[in-house]
Parts: C-alpha cells; sequence; structure tokens
C-alpha cells in the first residue's frame, strides 16, 4: 500500500445505479470539498453494464463494480476504502461546501462513533419544505438518519458491527438502528445536504411522501424487507 493511500482522511463512497448522465458533474462537487491527494472517492457500480462506471471521466476516482444493491454496493465500497472515516453519499445529494471539516470536528468527540447531516430538498414547493422539517425533527429525536443525509460513521465502529445488513431495502435504516442500539452515539449535523426532488416530482410529492411514511411504518412493524422492496417498486 501506498504511502498516500495510508493517510486519506475521509473514504467518501457513492453506490450508483444508472446515474451515467449526471456523474461527471456530481464527482466533481465531491472532488472539490474532498480533493483526491487528501480523502479518496470511490464509485460502486451496481449495474451489470455498468454505465455509470464507463461514463466517469474524472481523475483520481476509484471505482469497481458490484453486485446491484444499496447495501451490498456500500459494503464493498468500505471494502476497498483506506481511510479511517467513511461517508456514504448517494449520487443525487449534493453535500455542504465545509463537510471535510464538519465530519472530522464532528469526531473530536471520541464518543461519536458517526451521523450524518441534515435534510435539504431542492425545492421550494411549500410541501416539500415541511417534509424537510418533519424528517429533521425525526432523526434529532431518534438520532437515526436516512441515507439521503449523507451517513458518516468511523470504519473501525463499521466493521465492528458488521457494516450494512444485506437487505434490498431500507438498510439505512437498519444500520444507524443498530448502531444506536450498540450504544453508539449518533451525531446530527445542522448543516443540511441538498437531496434532489426527483422522485417526488415522478410520482407526485404527497403520493410520494405519504408510501415513504407507509414503508417506515412497515418496517417498524417488522414486515420483511423483501415485501416492502416489491411495495416500493
Amino acid at each position: 500500500m501506498s504511502q498516500s493511500r495510508q493517510v486519506m482522511e475521509i473514504s467518501v463512497i457513492v453506490p450508483v445505479f444508472r446515474e451515467q448522465a449526471g456523474i461527471n458533474a456530481f464527482v466533481r462537487h465531491l472532488v472539490d470539498i474532498f480533493p483526491v491527494d487528501r480523502h479518496e472517492i470511490i464509485v460502486v457500480d451496481g449495474s451489470p453494464d455498468e454505465e455509470t462506471r464507463k461514463a466517469l471521466d474524472v481523475p483520481g476516482i476509484s471505482t469497481l463494480a458490484s453486485d446491484k444493491g444499496r447495501a451490498r454496493q456500500m459494503n464493498a465500497g468500505a471494502g476497498q476504502a483506506t481511510a479511517q472515516v467513511l461517508l456514504f453519499v448517494h449520487a443525487d445529494t449534493r453535500l455542504p461546501a465545509n463537510s471535510a471539516q464538519l465530519i472530522p470536528s464532528a469526531l473530536k468527540d471520541e464518543n461519536i462513533v458517526g451521523g450524518s447531516f441534515s435534510l435539504g430538498i431542492t425545492s421550494e414547493r411549500p410541501f416539500l419544505k415541511l417534509v424537510e422539517q418533519v424528517a429533521n425533527l425525526r432523526s434529532r429525536w431518534t438520532r437515526v438518519p436516512y441515507g439521503d443525509q449523507g451517513i458518516f460513521v468511523r470504519r473501525d465502529y463499521f466493521y465492528k458491527i458488521g457494516g450494512f445488513k444485506d437487505i434490498p431495502i431500507m438498510e439505512d435504516l437498519e444500520f444507524m438502528t443498530r448502531i444506536k442500539k450498540s450504544g453508539g452515539k449518533i451525531e446530527i449535523l445542522p448543516e443540511r445536504v441538498k437531496t434532489s426532488d426527483r422522485r417526488w416530482e415522478r410520482e407526485g410529492p404527497l403520493y410520494c411522501t405519504l408510501r415513504n411514511w407507509l414503508i417506515r411504518i412497515m418496517y417498524h412493524c417488522k414486515v420483511s424487507a423483501d415485501r416492502i422492496s416489491s411495495f416500493y417498486r
């Protein structure tokens, strides 16, 4: 292992599936925040045709192929990561410009094992602004954020609790709930990501929100992840 890889500060892991249209703009956004001479960015393509991986032309980025499924893809990326802090980011999420400073600052407290940012949605719709507020109140109260908030975790703790469970949906909720139950302290940063409103716009804001709430209720009622996944599609 080269010395440059040994001193990486944060490993940014991006699970993708057919994100080729916007992957280069997204990765350039990450590079602006996490320069590749100090951090590493790992894009994990879950499509069998690897469209996103083939479209990526930003230098200094690591890529790999994986079986489809965010949990599998994120675990695969973590397996290649060399930094002591892992940051999992969805390809439709934009991070705060000072993320590379905010995360280490939060982790100066040795009791904190991981956390996330607060949620922002790229929409001026009043309804989606309300969704933001409710989501942030929920995550601050429960200390269990979702993947679209940008989840970070100490690498050793990630492996200590077994990484993401290989389930087709709700892997982020299951993972953060497991951290909480294990006694790990989770920090929710006040700074907000900006998550694309594309799913809300495609499916309709009210339908999408109610469907998401129903999925969470089903999960908490211990409905199987496979059944929830078929409902989500």
